[in-house]
């Protein structure tokens, strides 16, 4: 995955590997970008930490996810997973 990929390149990516979003999922995953003033990086990464950790795309498992990483100011995929295994939502090593 390339770190500066756009939202809709990553959804392509992820459609390719055998993820299918439906349109509302695609919608919601755009809204939380909107509602959350997010980068690319960190929606995807939100994204990414959603389908780990939930096995589906869960909304608002995903705008949790977006939230906490705004509000702690978190700007890499790699300072993300270290916050979220940090807090056990993963615990497996990515």
């Amino acid at each position: 995955m390339n770190k500066h990929q756009s939202v809709e390149d990553f959804l392509i990516y992820l459609e390719n590997k055998g993820f299918k979003f439906q349109e509302d999922a695609i919608g919601f995953i755009y809204f939380g970008k909107r509602y959350t003033d997010a980068s690319d990086t960190i929606v995807n990464t939100a994204i990414e930490i959603t389908l780990k950790a939930q096995k589906i795309f869960d909304s608002s498992f995903y705008i949790s996810v977006l939230e906490i990483l705004q509000s702690q100011n978190i700007k890499t995929r790699r300072e993300a997973f270290q916050f979220i295994q940090e807090k056990g939502v993963l615990a497996e090593s990515v």
